[in-house]
């Protein structure tokens, strides 16, 4: 297949890039800059206008481009700026996509487990409904998934992952919590009781290719390990990896103060189980939270 990818040098994105190219495919990246790289189409989110001569005729498309919501306080300017590059820049894109003479058969793209809100103990699967409560996240997803809707009209075959956690020694929020676990000052977040949905990149990546070729994936479908955690669990998991005690917890006040309004997201519960993945006989590599560490830590 030629597949173009967005979001081609984030972290899931570069793995998804390798993924493809080792499975035999003609892989375009559409970049947002000027490129003089032959595999480059430029893409801009803003307008939705792609460079269609550099992208070609496309059999499938990945789209995984996104502001990171992590890392620090949300402006004002931060907000608009997540909100801005999902839905808005989705919905753009697919109907650039629509409107070709020859409209990509396949589009996966990516979503977040943050549309079900906090849930508590729910479990939580493929089709569990949405959170419509006003939660920034939850909304921000719910457009995301919508803004394929041009595509879906065109007759592809569409693909929403609602991703979890990440889990990758080499960014994400795994390598962000490794440092204060490395000096022992680790420690659960708030009372610890929320739940953890994760997936390791390794996973993550077999999962997009599982998606691109096997006709039933379509639909929202969750990217998430099998087995969710609780924060206090990982963080002991975590920390018995690292050989580190983890003594240190950070009280949501705390946390509050330190992070504004992402705070919530931090102690956001989702118990979710990714269903239509098992029920089409997906097997994870890395099914038990340990598994997924010593992998992620090149711990093998």
């Amino acid at each position: 297949m030629r597949i173009a990818i967005s979001g081609s040098t984030g972290l899931v994105g570069s793995a998804v890039v390798a993924r493809m190219k080792a499975d035999g495919h003609s892989v375009v990246r559409l970049v947002r800059s000027r490129s003089a790289a032959e595999d480059t189409a430029r893409w801009d989110p803003s307008s939705g206008e792609v460079d269609l001569d550099a992208l070609g005729d496309v059999d499938a498309v990945i789209h995984l481009a996104g502001e990171n919501v992590a890392g620090g306080r949300w402006t004002a300017a931060r907000k608009r700026r997540i909100h801005e590059s999902r839905g808005p820049a989705t919905v753009r894109l697919c109907r650039t996509l629509a409107a070709m003479p020859a409209p990509p058969k396949i589009f996966i793209s990516a979503s977040a487990t943050g549309i079900y809100g906090s849930r508590g103990d729910e479990e939580l699967d493929d089709k569990s409904p949405v959170d419509t409560q006003g939660d920034f996240l939850a909304n921000v997803a719910r457009e995301w998934e919508e803004g394929t809707a041009p595509l879906e009209a065109a007759g592809a075959r569409v693909v929403k992952l609602r991703i979890g956690i990440v889990l990758s020694g080499h960014g994400g929020a795994l390598a962000k919590m490794l440092p204060p676990f490395r000096l022992g000052l680790g420690g659960r977040l708030g009372d610890g009781k929320h739940w953890m949905s994760w997936i390791s990149l390794h996973d993550l990546v077999r999962v997009v290719a599982y998606a691109l070729v096997d006709d039933r994936m379509s639909g929202p479908l969750l990217a998430v390990a099998p087995k969710p955690v609780t924060n206090a669990e990982y963080t002991r998991a975590l920390g018995a990896q690292l050989g580190r005690p983890t003594i240190f917890p950070v009280p949501r006040i705390g946390l509050r103060l330190l992070f504004g309004e992402f705070a919530e997201v931090l102690l956001s519960s989702q118990r979710a189980r990714p269903s239509g993945l098992l029920e089409a006989g997906f097997t994870f590599e890395h099914a038990e939270l340990e598994a997924a560490l010593r992998h992620a830590l090149d711990r093998n």
